[in-house]
């Protein structure tokens, strides 16, 4: 076989294609190769240029192949899209994954670590916890409203109506609606309990982590944020600027211009939710809690405060945030 290059790797869960050119770009390889037969294929392989979307399993099987001692490089999907040529199928996408990835001026995804991706489920399965027991919380005020029996917001409220569920010595609650409340409760426990277990891993990963504590210290990021960041930006260097982190976060205005003209609209919403809302509510701590005499990052917000919206300097402050990260 004529020696490969460059190859285009479209993952899937058992049926891989793969698709091999070599340094002229002819067409070498066009094969699908089952789950089993991915390592062997690529063990018998000199070491070569090998593209993969960055999608479910892709910083996986990215390490597979690096310890086989290929060249890897993982690429936004959205950005091989313009290379996918008619009829979309799994031949095609490998194919076009191999032309994107010789691209000079492609970006290219970090591979991230075991370690990284774990501290990431944590942070996803914690998230997970708590839309579950904001659900639990928003069902237990729904069915209590209906016998008129309404708690301020929050924490508080929520164990006032607790303690109202479980205490036998009144008639407001009618025992059915009781014993149909009771687990509910029971379950806002155990979530709220595996909340604070999550909570407890990552900080303990945060105070071991040199690159976590240093985000700390930046206003508006604690533990969670810092974490986030570390295990989601596995290498700053790839961004010339905060500027181009926050753009790549999503923290910027849209752009629509033409002719010259610039026309920015609302933030762009790319990249990560997760760090975008992170650092929006970090923001809208600093902001809450600022007083005259402060850094003068907090002294341009209040003054931009005066001239626009609150999200809006939020979210100004949010993208300035990053710009401490050089």
């Amino acid at each position: 076989m004529e020696k490969i290059t460059t190859i285009g790797l479209d993952i899937a869960k058992q049926v891989f294609q793969v698709h091999g050119v070599n340094r002229a770009g002819a067409i070498v390889s066009r094969r699908k190769l089952r789950r089993d037969d991915v390592v062997c294929f690529f063990k018998e392989l000199p070491p070569c240029l090998i593209g993969i979307e960055a999608c479910a399993t892709g910083h996986h099987w990215a390490r597979v192949l690096i310890a086989l001692g290929h060249d890897v490089r993982l690429m936004p999907a959205s950005y091989v899209k313009p290379y996918v040529k008619r009829q979309k199928n799994d031949a095609t996408d490998a194919e076009a994954i191999c032309e994107a990835v010789a691209r000079p001026t492609m970006r290219f995804v970090p591979v991230k670590s075991q370690e990284q991706q774990s501290v990431l489920m944590l942070h996803r399965v914690r998230e997970l916890l708590i839309r579950q027991r904001t659900m639990l919380v928003n069902a237990l005020r729904g069915h209590l409203a209906e016998f008129g029996i309404v708690t301020r917001q929050g924490i508080a409220g929520v164990g006032m109506l607790i303690a109202l569920v479980e205490d036998d010595d009144h008639d407001l609650i009618p025992p059915l609606a009781r014993s149909a409340l009771l687990p509910l409760i029971g379950q806002l426990r155990e979530v709220h309990g595996k909340v604070s277990e999550m909570d407890r891993q990552i900080h303990a990963w945060h105070r071991s982590n040199e690159l976590s504590r240093r985000l700390e210290t930046i206003p508006g990021i604690g533990p969670i944020t810092a974490s986030a960041i570390a295990a989601t930006v596995t290498d700053a260097s790839l961004f010339k600027s905060g500027r181009q982190l926050a753009a790549w976060i999503g923290l910027v205005p849209r752009q629509n211009s033409s002719g010259g003209k610039d026309r920015l609209g609302r933030i762009s919403k790319q990249g990560d939710p997760y760090l975008r809302r992170l650092l929006v509510v970090g923001a809208h701590a600093v902001l809450r809690f600022s007083r005259k005499g402060k850094p003068a990052s907090t002294r341009w917000a209040a003054e931009l405060l005066a001239k626009k919206p609150y999200n809006v300097v939020a979210v100004a402050l949010a993208n300035n945030t990053n710009g401490q990260f050089d």
